[in-house]
């Protein structure tokens, strides 16, 4: 019996691993995750500001024009004050250049929300946004003018500066955060890209 002289000829096979590479690569990590991260931060930034522009427009109501309201003799009292600075009356001459750092810091808050990885930071974020927007509706919507509105300040403790909703979420959020990091969490995975990565070209040899 005569074999065949013929030589057999391997069909080569699509090599699918630079594809594959490239598809994990793109592919979220955690997508669902994710999401509800994104939406426990926008949840408690909207509580919280729903919260302090409630409070705000019942202490403008109640308070204006009376006494302090003691709730705790020498503690804790209730008084209307307008603040131009910061949080706790702090930079009272520069409302226009404190509106401009809120809008940066509601920008980064938006940028980073998608790329969190970490329950606790959606948390802090979350605090802080609500916060920042808080103050920032009373700077652009409160009287002398835009940028340069007055901040509603209703609580008061002893020998500590008058303060309202906004401030305390701001502080929690301040104070989660030094938690978080003390514990080495981190609110996004540095490992991960920020952008896809680019697909392999195949080699010359590999192209039909």
């Amino acid at each position: 019996m005569t074999a065949d002289p013929t030589p057999t000829v391997a069909t080569p096979q699509p090599d699918g691993g630079a594809e594959a590479e490239a598809a994990e690569a793109t592919r979220p990590l955690d997508g669902q995750p994710r999401r509800r991260r994104v939406r426990l931060l926008v949840a408690i930034a909207a509580l919280t500001l729903v919260a302090d522009a409630v409070s705000k427009l019942v202490v403008v109501r109640v308070l204006a024009d009376r006494d302090p309201v003691v709730l705790v003799r020498r503690v804790l009292d209730l008084q209307l004050t307008r603040n131009a600075g910061a949080a706790f009356s702090v930079g009272g001459g520069a409302t226009l250049l404190l509106t401009l750092v809120a809008v940066a810091v509601v920008v980064a808050i938006a940028r980073t929300a998608p790329r969190l990885t970490s329950t606790g930071w959606a948390v802090v974020l979350g605090l802080l946004l609500g916060g920042a927007l808080g103050n920032l509706s009373d700077r652009l919507l409160r009287a002398p003018g835009p940028g340069r509105g007055a901040v509603v300040d209703w609580i008061h403790l002893a020998h500590w500066p008058v303060f309202n909703a906004a401030d305390s979420a701001i502080v929690c959020g301040g104070v989660l955060a030094v938690v978080l990091s003390l514990r080495g969490v981190h609110a996004t995975d540095p490992t991960v890209p920020t952008v896809p990565a680019v697909p392999a070209v195949p080699a010359a040899r590999d192209r039909p």
